[in-house]
């Protein structure tokens, strides 16, 4: 038998296991500095780079989407 608190707090604590991956995919990212890769190796990897950030783009694209779906906004956090 499910209670509607545990069901809720399993679906919580799911929520927040995602947003945790998130948060460290934001901060993995935060620490990509593409300027300073040698020449040669940004060439290199170029075609990496490209299909990494084509995935990215559409994979943020259906989150946004999926939230703006559900007749919320996203705004840019207001900085302190």
């Amino acid at each position: 038998m499910c209670r509607a608190t545990g069901c809720y707090s399993l679906s919580y604590m799911r929520t927040n296991d995602e947003m945790a991956r998130l948060q460290a995919a934001v901060s993995a990212l935060g620490d990509v500095d593409v300027s300073a890769w040698p020449e040669d190796t940004l060439k290199a990897q170029l075609g990496d780079l490209s299909a990494a950030l084509v995935t990215l783009d559409g994979l943020l694209s259906r989150i946004a989407e999926e939230v703006r779906g559900r007749g919320l906004r996203i705004e840019e956090p207001v900085s302190a």
